[in-house]
């Protein structure tokens, strides 16, 4: 289709991308070049093609998800690298997607979802997360099951040893003490709890909502010795302020994102209540390098329903308005790129797993929403945030160096 063609023919100038459609003819784009893979595809109908044309992200997923867009050269993470690199964020290239009536319309939608009452919130990460522990095992690293980013201080690290690393990375910027209580907001499959509670003389509440993850959370816990010191609850976040507890230390990994972008304020209301006037929160999230913007509609439909990245701005907006001081900001700018790939491989490897557990369209969605995650943060506007909290200037040491001696501690032990 001319239309297409014309699309590629300027996104497509680093690297090459053969085209072959239903009535045999084959249309190629680009020059090989090296760091930039070269893939062939196939439409099996016009359909296909129409449903790119229509809106590019969703239509280019649901094609492949159907079999209409068949790579035969390479792979679905080579082709969404080569359409992505060609137009790095870095360098002011932007991959167009929609028309200026459907960013608005994007917009709305994404303020809508953001609405995120604890009725949807609790369906929302039903959707994602309520799956099945058996998928997650699949890919995500063995011994502490983290489905967030891993951190790479060096290279040629497992992902196992890069998940470890990211716990100390963390936990180094709690500042911990011997004694104190941790709210771990979004806790998963107990992972970080279980981590804080081996490492430090602290006990660790861990909540999140879903069902599926609180229950081999506890199984976890227990067999790593350390239900005495950490307990897990299904209940949103927002209902906890209204006990009147505190928290000496708040920790969120991986939980930001699905808060909802008109729930920032009640978000940081609500950590801002439940931490102690010396306490410390470190909060780790997918971010935005640039300003605001909306959730795209594959990943709203197929991956995060109600979710939205946050851009830094918008995060410490909301988070001044409660006298949260943000005492350390750091941006982990490919180590998710990194983590992902790791998910990708295994997820590859394991396919036949995958398609036994759920079916062949499932297995094609979570490729394409992996692989076009990792263009996101190698080439696009993606990044990951640690923003470290105190509500008192004087409570933490006047230099990062208590960080760097805490982390080489846990990272030797």
């Amino acid at each position: 289709m001319a239309l297409l063609d014309k699309f590629l023919e300027s996104g497509v100038r680093h690297g090459t991308l053969e085209v072959s459609r239903p009535d045999g003819s084959t249309t190629r784009f680009g020059k090989s070049a090296p760091g930039y893979p070269d893939v062939r595809l196939r439409f099996t109908d016009k359909a296909g093609e129409r449903r790119i044309l229509r809106d590019p992200r969703i239509g280019a997923a649901e094609a492949f998800m159907d079999g209409q867009l068949v790579i035969e050269s390479g792979d679905i993470m080579e082709l969404v690298q080569l359409l992505r690199a060609n137009a790095p964020w870095d360098r002011g290239g932007e991959v167009k997607e929609t028309t200026a009536f459907k960013k608005a319309a994007g917009k709305a939608v994404t303020l809508i979802d953001g609405i995120n009452r604890a009725a949807s919130a609790k369906k929302n990460i039903a959707h994602h997360y309520d799956i099945g522990n058996d998928l997650y095992k699949l890919f995500l690293d063995t011994e502490h099951m983290q489905y967030s980013c891993a951190y790479w201080p060096e290279e040629g690290m497992t992902l196992e040893q890069s998940q470890t690393a990211k716990l100390a990375h963390i936990a180094a910027k709690l500042a911990l003490a011997p004694g104190q209580r941790i709210l771990d907001i979004g806790c998963g499959w107990g992972g970080m709890a279980i981590y804080l509670a081996k490492h430090a003389d602290v006990r660790v509440h861990g909540i999140t909502l879903s069902e599926e993850q609180i229950e081999l959370a506890k199984v976890r816990a227990a067999e790593a010795g350390v239900s005495d010191r950490v307990t897990f609850e299904l209940v949103d976040y927002r209902e906890l302020p209204k006990r009147g507890e505190k928290f000496d230390r708040i920790v969120s990994v991986g939980m930001f994102e699905h808060v909802g972008q008109a729930q920032f304020k009640q978000f940081f209301k609500s950590t801002a209540e439940l931490l102690s006037d010396d306490g410390v929160m470190l909060l780790h999230t997918i971010g935005r390098m640039g300003g605001p913007g909306t959730t795209d509609a594959f990943t709203r439909k197929y991956i995060f329903p109600g979710g939205y990245i946050p851009a830094l701005s918008e995060t410490v907006a909301a988070s001044e308005k409660f006298r949260l001081i943000a005492s350390d900001v750091e941006n982990l700018r490919l180590h998710y790129a990194f983590t992902l790939r790791e998910w990708y491989k295994r997820c590859v490897a394991n396919k036949d797993a995958i398609v036994a557990l759920m079916d062949e369209r499932f297995y094609r969605m979570w490729i394409f929403y992996l692989a076009g995650a990792t263009a996101a943060f190698e080439s696009g506007s993606m990044c990951n945030y640690q923003i470290q909290y105190t509500r008192l200037r004087r409570t933490l040491p006047l230099t990062r160096d208590y960080m760097s001696a805490a982390e080489s501690a846990l990272r030797r032990r």
